[in-house]
């Protein structure tokens, strides 16, 4: 019988403040100034969360980090 781990994956700060923004509603372009970024950084940044969280679209994201407490 084997067993095996489940490895999460793992948001640092930015990631998370990046999807606390996004889950206001708050347009790319204002998120991106709030974080003093460029929008197609803000835009690349997004699409890295959704691929490292296997998901498919931000709000997939955010849902993801808030079911696990972390919004």
């Amino acid at each position: 019988m084997t067993t095996e781990q489940v490895v999460e994956p793992v948001l640092d700060a930015e990631d998370l403040r990046l999807l606390r923004l996004l889950a206001t509603g708050l347009p790319l372009e204002t998120v991106a100034r709030r974080m003093g970024l460029s929008e197609r950084t803000v835009r690349r940044r997004v699409r890295a969360v959704c691929d490292r969280l296997g998901v498919a679209a931000p709000i997939q994201a955010v849902v993801w980090a808030a079911r696990r407490g972390l919004l």
